[in-house]
């Protein structure tokens, strides 16, 4: 099996508004992407990106996910109060969502599961055309004016800051 490699010893993440991060100490285990009817509805996407981690080396360090039971095997965990998909759990088998990481380059697919629910158009997702903010004006005006009210990608002290409202 597969695994992220070791550049520190732990990886950390957590969701969207930042009220549950995690830490998942290294080595993690093999990186799928799951093509099923449940993870693309879970994660709201062509498919789910998870990760394994044994369940010793994974600590919540602000607040935990609520679950909800996908099937008669499996719970997935989520924020709460953002919606954002963190674990696929069954048993003892845990898997994370690699999107969920502060750096997600950290953990490279290596498995890929339920082909056959896989949308024929992933095939050539990279023939799409590029939308890019230094030949698109109207595009790069909207990028200039957002303001990301989403946690940074990593571990605070606090969140939110003490001058922004919840």
């Amino acid at each position: 099996m597969a695994s992220v490699t070791k550049k520190d010893d732990a990886l950390t993440g957590g969701c969207q508004c930042g009220a549950v991060r995690f830490r998942a100490t290294l080595p993690l285990g093999e990186s799928t992407i799951c093509y099923c009817r449940m993870c693309q509805k879970a994660t709201g996407n062509a498919f789910g990106w998870f990760v394994h981690v044994r369940l010793e080396r994974l600590e919540w360090t602000r607040g935990k996910p609520a679950t909800f039971a996908s099937s008669n095997l499996a719970q997935r965990g989520f924020c709460e109060k953002c919606g954002t998909p963190l674990t696929w759990q069954h048993n003892d088998r845990l898997d994370i969502s690699a999107a969920a990481l502060d750096d997600p380059s950290r953990a490279p697919p290596t498995v890929h599961m339920v082909l056959a629910r896989r949308y024929p158009w992933l095939a050539h997702i990279d023939k799409l055309k590029v939308r890019d903010t230094s030949t698109d004006a109207e595009y790069a005006d909207f990028m200039a004016a957002v303001v990301s009210n989403q946690h940074p990608d990593h571990d605070t002290a606090k969140w939110p800051p003490e001058d922004r409202n919840e």
